[in-house]
């Protein structure tokens, strides 16, 4: 029987960049379509006031920061002392690998190395002063991912798989490593890619990142949507039960920020819906996996949680198993762009 951890993480982008900026949050300040009311601090929520202070966020942003590459080495240090064979991990594809040509909802990539180039479209200077054509050789396992596809198969689920690597993993896959590998230690695991369509009617409409506040697009004009989040645990359940039966040693990991201010109409893109990230959260903590398998999809579009899907994997895999959960953190923050969780999940000792 293999052996299974699981880890929850953030890929956030822009802590990479030597000066953290609320990009996303200043992008909507200047946006017209928002109301002339809420550029006033005044009509801000009192967290947001507060990290906005009065240097725009750079203090908040140290310590955001500071607050994130703390959880990334609790979460390295549980992948060392598990020492996988294998890393899975559930990403978002924000139009990077899944384009107008084919949109699965799911998508595995097979391949047997991974060359990773995080820098070719990210301009600011990066904390680690990298240069822009700094490559990372990581490798992957392309029969125990073929293998795992004929698993899903057989258990009736219809998975995509890809043997491409034209266009790269995407962000939410190489910012993983590059985070669990933050003090650039190096990554010798093998990885499986999983990518999720968790950006659905806005992937290619939006180009997977967010409408103008005043966009004339109407329904019939968006894409179909994301894979429903009760899919999301099947597909996670499912992966851990192929696995399980390996004799494989393997890490699942979920790879996202929670509810994102730039998807979260309902705050004009202002500011994520961090008390629906704190109910899910809390529903995390005590093992209420029904309350995770019951949310409906036009829920999770609403609170702007689409990149929650990969955590809906990781859920379907730790409710299955039965794991054990040993860390559990989540970073609150409205400026920038989205709240992070943390998790640290064990497969269970044998029973005597």
């Amino acid at each position: 029987m293999g052996q299974i951890l699981g880890l929850g993480m953030s890929h956030q982008p822009s802590i990479s960049a030597k000066r953290l900026r609320a990009i996303s949050f200043q992008r909507t300040l200047e946006d017209p379509g928002l109301p002339e009311r809420l550029r006033d601090p005044a009509s801000w929520p009192a967290q947001l006031r507060d990290e906005w202070s009065d240097d725009k966020g750079l203090a908040a942003g140290v310590a955001h920061r500071d607050a994130l590459i703390e959880q990334f080495r609790i979460a390295r240090e549980a992948l060392d002392r598990f020492a996988p064979d294998l890393v899975l991990i559930w990403g978002d594809d924000q139009y990077e690998r899944i384009q107008e040509d084919c949109v699965p909802p799911f998508c595995l990539l097979a391949q047997d190395e991974f060359v990773l180039e995080p820098w070719r479209h990210f301009s600011p200077p990066n904390v680690w002063d990298e240069p822009p054509d700094k490559e990372f050789a990581v490798p992957g396992n392309r029969k125990a991912t073929k293998s795992l596809v004929e698993g899903l198969l057989d258990r009736h689920f219809d998975i995509s798989y890809s043997y491409s690597s034209d266009r790269g993993v995407g962000h939410s896959i190489y910012n993983t490593v590059l985070y669990l590998d933050w003090d650039r230690k190096g990554f010798s695991y093998p990885i499986v890619p999983c990518l999720v369509n968790c950006y659905g009617r806005l992937l290619v409409g939006s180009r997977g990142y967010r409408l103008p506040l005043d966009s004339t697009l109407v329904d019939e004009d968006l894409d179909p949507p994301a894979p429903t989040p009760a899919r999301c645990f099947e597909l996670g359940a499912a992966i851990a039960a192929v696995l399980s039966q390996s004799d494989l040693r393997v890490a699942l990991i979920a790879s996202s920020s929670w509810s994102h201010a730039f998807l979260t109409r309902k705050n004009w893109y202002l500011y994520p819906d961090g008390d629906s990230d704190q109910a899910m959260f809390e529903a995390l903590r005590h093992g209420d996996f029904d309350t995770w398998r019951n949310v409906d999809r036009k829920t999770v579009e609403a609170n702007g949680q689409q990149e929650m899907l990969n955590w809906f994997c990781l859920a379907g895999a730790i409710d299955a198993l039965g794991l054990e959960q040993k860390h559990l953190a989540y970073v609150s923050t409205q400026l920038f762009n989205s709240g992070k969780a943390f998790a640290v999940y064990e497969t269970p000792p044998a029973k005597p």
